[in-house]
């Protein structure tokens, strides 16, 4: 057909061409709303961090090291040994998070599977509870003393307390409960009252229940009879979280629990009243003064509900992985917890996924160190690396070319 009958066309049917255009503008406004979103620029930063990661595992491989001392001379052996380190590490990390290809059957195949569940549940719980924080205005750094005060408390239940299987873990999970949403609320109070930096205040909070947990292990109470090592004998069993796939897996039914908490978090600050006084004061808490919403006691509430989910993730860590009370409990899950609500955009779905990813790459550490013989700081690098990106955007954007939101665009015209 020529120029001439296709511009007639389009002229004796102008409704027709019309919807065309519309059709063409609304696929693009898909693809640049897609471009614009936080999720690309989330996806782009994992993607960005991968590379980086490949970068150093490049440099930290012997076999690239020592092929490129001839690389003038056989350049393609510096190549292949930099394919193959790459392939090597990114194997090892999927061998040691999601499948066992070395495994000779499929029970043993999914074991990282499990472990990397298991290690993402306290993540996910913590998690949560940083993501209010964060939508609400408050940058809370306490799910640390948080998660430990929360796994204190249940351990003293789960051990010392005699009840019937289910009520005696429901009690243990209440008491790691109410011990973090205890912990979140003194910062909260402190900043509705004083105005108290709630940075500060979760900091030092941090150090008080981790020296005051050190403390506890003195006394006979929280020791093994006849041992002076500062551990706890393990709880009850009434008070244990049952096995999700059976006793040959470290996984168990926390994981279930904390996705059901992911959906609560997600009716909470989605569907309810108080999840929009979150928002918000978050937003504008001047304007929500305005509005005649109590700004005052809507940070002590939004502390407690970030405390009491971290107590959670501390109860977690003693009614279904540890069972005993240590002073390393809590290891770095709270510091670990802000890096997933800030990758999770502090949204409860984005929060599970990023708590399943920083689980996968906590897993895969040891064989990553056993098989692909790379250091297991390297899976840190990735995940600070992360961080770095995520934290900015424009130089996500940047390296990737991806449009700037409509709404920056507009405020800096």
């Amino acid at each position: 057909m020529s120029a001439e009958s296709n511009k007639s066309a389009v002229e004796e049917n102008p409704a027709q061409a019309s919807a065309s255009e519309d059709g063409g503008d609304r696929a693009r406004g898909m693809l640049r709303a897609i471009a614009e979103s936080n999720a690309l620029v989330v996806f782009a930063a994992i993607v960005a961090a991968l590379i980086v990661g490949s970068v150093l595992v490049i440099i930290a491989n012997e076999d690239v090291i020592d092929a490129a001392g001839y690389f003038f001379s056989r350049p393609g052996d510096t190549f292949a040994a930099i394919g193959t380190a790459i392939v090597d590490a990114y194997g090892a990390l999927f061998r040691g998070s999601i499948y066992n290809t070395n495994a000779d059957t499929f029970v043993d195949g999914i074991k990282p599977l499990t472990g990397s569940l298991t290690l993402a549940t306290p993540l996910i719980l913590a998690g949560l509870g940083l993501g209010v924080g964060f939508r609400a205005g408050l940058f809370n750094i306490g799910a640390q003393g948080q998660v430990i005060i929360g796994a204190t408390i249940a351990w003293v239940l789960g051990f010392h307390v005699g009840l019937p299987f289910g009520i005696h873990l429901a009690f243990a999970l209440l008491g790691g409960l109410l011990g973090g949403a205890i912990w979140g609320f003194i910062p909260g109070v402190l900043k509705a009252t004083s105005g108290a930096n709630e940075v500060i205040v979760t900091i030092m909070l941090n150090y008080v229940a981790l020296y005051l947990l050190s403390w506890l292990l003195t006394f006979d109470a929280f020791q093994i009879p006849g041992s002076d090592n500062p551990k706890s004998p393990n709880i009850l069993d009434t008070a244990a979280w049952p096995k999700l796939l059976g006793d040959n897996y470290n996984l168990h039914w926390g994981f279930i629990f904390a996705l059901v908490m992911a959906g609560v978090i997600w009716w909470l600050m989605e569907r309810s009243t108080l999840g929009f006084r979150f928002r918000a004061v978050g937003a504008n808490p001047h304007a929500a003064a305005k509005a005649g919403m109590n700004v005052k006691l809507t940070y002590i509430l939004v502390m407690v509900v970030a405390g009491a989910m971290a107590g959670l993730a501390g109860a977690n860590q003693i009614l279904g992985t540890e069972r005993s009370l240590t002073a390393d409990i809590a290891g770095s899950i709270g510091f670990d917890a802000i890096t997933v609500a800030l990758l999770g955009r502090s949204r409860p779905f984005g929060i599970v996924g990023a708590g399943l990813l920083f689980g996968a790459l906590s897993a895969s550490g040891p064989t990553l160190q056993v098989q692909a013989g790379l250091p297991i700081d390297i899976v840190l690098v990735i995940q600070s690396v992360i961080v770095l990106f995520i934290a900015a955007p424009p130089l996500v954007r940047f390296l990737f070319r991806l449009p700037e939101p409509r709404i920056v665009k507009e405020v800096t015209a």
